[in-house]
């Protein structure tokens, strides 16, 4: 059958390497090729060729196999063609255009992993959990990743309705967004209080390190640390590489992460530069479900090395690696190769990192006390000698009413000053230990 032939020769020409120029990869044992499944899939070929409804031509057909094969596989394993690599490639650049999601395939549904922080879908109220069952009034059941990333993607400002599914809800409901230039700003810091600082990581891109370092530098210059929270909630991920970098700012060196594969270039063990910069200031860590890939990486390093606690909700899991094969000059493979392990040999994939300090999100409100007069608010009372008098907002109530989390974060960072603890890890092991002698 000339079909057979054909693809024969494809699987022939993939196999030896010499398809378009790329070398093949190394294989610990060359097994046969499994050709009873070959003939079907060239009868299958042939039977869609000749009697579909539409013609279409051969290389579309085998563009769609090749998106079956890598669909089949694992989530974040799929086919690039030319639009998807380059929106790849700006997504780690930090400017994109869409609507702000990073999103992944479960059971044949897009679920959201993360909206980015600023970005439509976040001022939307979409969350990480959320399904995506309609994009405008066609059903996203059965539609490769790429596809509908593509439908979510149009020109600035345009419109675009999704049908959301979320967990609790008894009814999906419709959200409408608008289409904007994402720009994601990667890191920003500031004080929560004197003392206390906050740096704020909504993704990993290529000059994250850098950034951190600069936001470290910016607090201390303002004022003595304290204590630090790094919020990794709701960031999905990004470059491995600035991951390293981050982590290792605050570790004496060691391992931060290590990857296993097939590959003989699969087992990689990526190592911290000696030297913490924040010089064992006590370090807190936020995350949350929507807490994936590199900040997973980052968020078992320093729990492993017993540097920072770990506190928020357990993360989303996502401990595999992905390599980008190209296979000509427009396409590559997006292929799962190797996963992630923390220091202590523990595997990210689908477990994710417990929180040592379990807390979830929550809405919180004060209990009024209105009526109640204390000594400041009688009329002539006496003054106490030092020129100031109680302010009855506490500096840290706006953080109670829209954040439980960083509030927890912060009540704990004090605690561990009052209790002059300076080094995590000593914290972690007993939190009512003195360094007293």
């Amino acid at each position: 059958m000339r079909i057979c032939h054909r693809l024969g020769q494809i699987l022939a020409a993939v196999s030896l390497g010499t398809c378009l120029g790329l070398p093949a990869f190394a294989v610990e044992e060359e097994g046969e090729l499994p050709l009873d499944e070959l003939r079907t899939f060239a009868d299958v070929f042939n039977q869609i060729r000749v009697g579909y409804v539409e013609e279409i031509e051969d290389s579309t057909l085998l563009e769609y196999a090749i998106q079956g094969m890598l669909m089949g596989l694992d989530p974040h394993s799929v086919y690039l063609t030319r639009d998807a690599f380059k929106d790849l490639q700006t997504t780690t650049s930090g400017e994109f255009s869409g609507l702000g999601l990073e999103v992944g395939m479960e059971d044949g549904y897009v679920k959201i992993i993360a909206p980015i922080d600023g970005s439509p879908a976040e001022e939307a109220g979409l969350q990480t959990g959320d399904v995506i069952l309609k994009l405008g009034t066609i059903p996203v059941k059965g539609m490769s990743l790429n596809k509908a990333i593509d439908r979510m993607r149009g020109p600035k400002g345009s419109e675009i309705e999704l049908t959301i599914g979320r967990q609790g809800e008894s009814q999906p409901f419709k959200v409408t967004l608008v289409r904007d230039t994402i720009k994601v700003a990667s890191v920003r810091e500031r004080f929560l209080e004197p003392g206390y600082g906050y740096i704020r990581i909504a993704q990993f891109q290529s000059g994250t390190g850098e950034d951190v370092q600069k936001s470290l530098a910016k607090l201390v210059q303002e004022e003595s640390l304290k204590g630090l929270v790094l919020d990794l909630r709701n960031n999905p991920g990004g470059v491995l590489r600035a991951s390293v970098d981050v982590a290792g700012m605050f570790m004496e060196g060691g391992t931060v992460v290590y990857t296993e594969g097939r590959l003989a270039n699969s087992d990689t063990n990526y190592e911290a530069t000696p030297g913490d910069t924040t010089e064992g200031v006590p370090l807190i860590v936020l995350i949350n479900g929507g807490s994936a890939s590199a900040s997973e990486i980052v968020a078992g390093a320093l729990q492993d090395h017993s540097r920072a606690i770990i506190m928020g909700t357990p993360s989303f899991g996502k401990g595999s690696v992905q390599t980008v094969l190209p296979i000509s000059e427009s396409r590559a493979v997006k292929l799962t190769t190797a996963l992630y392990f923390t220091p202590n040999g523990r595997s990210i994939q689908a477990e994710g990192i417990e929180p040592d300090v379990f807390v979830e999100r929550a809405q919180v409100k004060t209990l009024s006390e209105a009526g109640r007069v204390s000594e400041a608010d009688l009329s002539g009372h006496l003054g106490n000698g030092n020129g100031r008098e109680r302010n009855a907002k506490s500096r840290s109530s706006g953080l109670l009413s829209t954040d439980n989390q960083l509030y927890e974060a912060l009540n704990l960072l004090k605690g561990i000053n009052v209790l002059g603890l300076r080094n995590t890890a000593k914290t972690q092991a007993d939190p009512l230990a003195s360094t007293a002698p």
